[in-house]
C-alpha cells in the first residue's frame, strides 16, 4: 500500500495543474509531520506504512486530508501503475520516469482520481 501511495504522490506531483503549487506546500507540510513522527524508523518491511498509520491521528489535518486522498488515488491507480510499471525496480527515479511516459495512458479511473485530489473534491 505504501508504494500505492507513493506512486500516486509521485503521479499528483507529475500532473499538470493550476493547484500545484498548493499541492506541493500541503505535501510539504506533510512530509514534516511524517519526519517529526518517523523520521527515526528504518525504511523496509512496511516500517513507515506502520508508523504513518500508528500516528495518522497526531498529524495535521491536511496532512490527513491529504494522506486520505492519496489512499483513494493509488486504489484507483493500482492496476494501471502495475500494468505500466510493475517491472521498474524503485531506484534512482526510475518509477518517476515510468510514470512520466505512462500519464497519458492512465485509464479514466485513475486520471478522475488524480483529478478529484488535485481540486480537493475527495
Amino acid at each position: 500500500m505504501l508504494k500505492g501511495i507513493l506512486v500516486a504522490g509521485i503521479a499528483l506531483a507529475l500532473w499538470s495543474s493550476g493547484a500545484m503549487a498548493k499541492e506541493k506546500s500541503s505535501a510539504l507540510g506533510c512530509a514534516v509531520d511524517i519526519k517529526s513522527k518517523c523520521g527515526e524508523v528504518k525504511p523496509g518491511e512496511g516500517r513507515i506504512r506502520a508508523c504513518v498509520k500508528e500516528h495518522m491521528s497526531e498529524f495535521s489535518e491536511p496532512c490527513q486530508a491529504k494522506l486520505a486522498n492519496l489512499a483513494a488515488v493509488a486504489q484507483a491507480c493500482t492496476d494501471d501503475v502495475k500494468k505500466a510499471c510493475g517491472d521498474v525496480k524503485p531506484r534512482r527515479g526510475r518509477i518517476v520516469a515510468c510514470l512520466k511516459s505512462a500519464l497519458g495512458n492512465l485509464s479514466d479511473a485513475c486520471k478522475d482520481g488524480v483529478s478529484e485530489a488535485i481540486s480537493g473534491a475527495r
